[in-house]
């Protein structure tokens, strides 16, 4: 059963078309790739399916219902969260304060109990605070809480913001180039806590160029050129299409 199911999706910019009739599904509980050389409109897609752009043509099903032309913090309410391909953390915050933006969506207090500090709002605030603190501990950051955002490592950061997202107890998990700039040692923690993610029973959709993670991770990819869709499968059916090696990879690379 599909989770996410993008139908013909088109989206121009200007002259350019960024997106081309492009179909795909991401099968709940699954961990999905979308991979193709820079340009070929992968960020697009995400920003697409976020809200952050309107599709000129084209369907986004998500949970059996549309979400195009839903507000971004709609689409975040209905169950999908993102990181970024550039962090986008509030630096001047600490790493708790960071995650408890993301769990803010999860509260329940209105604006007239959070005013008066009602014995509700304090409840929530704890329960938020143990919450997040949770979560850091889950992405390997325990003992960060307290540290400024810009003082962390970036692959620290970069941690940060898959548990922020997650503070947003998402159904569906998008990752745009989780790995950019992480060592061999941090990418090994990241594969492993994808994998996690999605035992845990969240669906992940990630953008990634390090192809030995994609096919480390992925049970399904989806590639990209110049806008269109030029292959869907498993690793190994990429990794033999010819289509692919020329467009995206080359003659010579390694898996």
């Amino acid at each position: 059963m599909s989770l996410l199911s993008v139908s013909r999706l088109t989206k121009s910019f200007g002259g350019l078309t960024a997106v081309s009739n492009l179909t795909f599904d991401v099968p709940s509980g699954s961990i999905v790739g979308l991979i193709g050389p820079n340009g070929a409109g992968k960020t697009t897609v995400f920003n697409l399916i976020t809200g952050i752009y309107r599709p000129d043509q084209g369907e986004i099903l998500f949970d059996g219902s549309s979400i195009v032309g839903l507000l971004t913090h709609r689409i975040v309410a209905r169950g999908i969260a993102r990181t970024f391909q550039t962090i986008r953390l509030f630096q001047s915050l600490s790493a708790l304060e960071n995650v408890l933006a993301g769990h803010h969506c999860q509260m329940k207090t209105g604006l007239i109990g959070s005013l008066l500090h009602t014995g509700r709002q304090r409840r929530e605030e704890r329960k938020g605070i143990a919450t997040s603190l949770k979560y850091l501990e889950y992405v390997g950051l325990e003992g960060r809480a307290a540290q400024l955002a810009r003082n962390l490592s970036y692959g620290s950061q970069r941690l940060l913001e898959v548990a922020r997202a997650l503070a947003t107890a998402p159904k569906l998990l998008i990752l745009d180039e989780p790995a950019g700039c992480m060592n061999e040692q941090e990418t090994t923690r990241l594969v492993d806590l994808i994998r996690s993610i999605r035992d845990r029973g969240i669906t992940i959709l990630l953008i990634e160029h390090d192809m030995s993670l994609v096919m480390r991770v992925c049970e399904k990819i989806v590639v990209m050129e110049y806008g269109l869709k030029i292959a869907e499968g498993g690793p190994d059916e990429i990794k033999s299409n010819p289509k692919v090696v020329e467009a995206y990879l080359g003659t010579e690379h390694d898996w």
